[in-house]
C-alpha cells in the first residue's frame, strides 16, 4: 500500500545519521521574540547561518564492548550520546561544515553538531 506524501508527514522518510542535523534557514533578519538574531553583514562575512532543527540524527554512537552476547537483541547493541539540539531549536551554524540538498523543493542544510556555534530554544528556563 503506497503512502501519500502529506504537509504532515512528508519528512517521516528522511532519516538522519549520527551526529548530523536538518535545518530549515530562518529568513535573513529574521529576530527571534527574545531578539537573536544575525546581522547581514555577518552571514556574507563569517559564512554563518541560522535556521530552524527540522529533525535530529539519533547522537553519537557509543563503541560497544567487544564480547558477543548473542542473547540480546539488535537494538541492545548499539547506543547513542544525544545531542545538545532539539527539533525547533534555533541553531546558528557554520555553512562550511553544512550541506545544502533541496527536498520537495525546499532548500534544507544537513549539518554536523560540531558545526552549530549557538542554539536557542522557545522554553521558559
Amino acid at each position: 500500500m503506497a503512502m501519500h506524501i502529506t504537509p504532515d508527514n512528508r519528512l517521516k522518510k528522511l532519516i538522519v545519521i549520527g551526529d548530523r542535523l536538518l535545518i530549515k534557514l530562518a529568513k535573513s533578519n529574521e529576530q527571534t521574540p527574545s531578539g537573536l538574531y544575525l546581522p547581514p553583514g555577518v552571514q556574507e562575512k563569517e559564512k554563518v547561518q541560522q535556521g530552524y532543527v527540522i529533525k535530529t540524527g539519533p547522537g553519537y554512537a557509543i563503541p560497544m564492548p567487544v564480547e558477543e552476547e548473542p542473547w540480546k537483541s539488535d537494538e541492545e547493541k548499539v547506543k547513542y550520546v544525544p545531542l545538545q539540539a532539539k527539533e525547533g531549536d534555533l541553531a546558528i551554524f557554520l555553512l562550511s561544515g553544512a550541506t545544502e540538498v533541496m527536498y520537495e523543493n525546499e532548500k534544507y542544510y544537513i549539518v554536523p553538531q560540531a558545526a552549530v556555534l549557538l542554539l536557542e530554544r522557545e522554553e521558559d528556563l
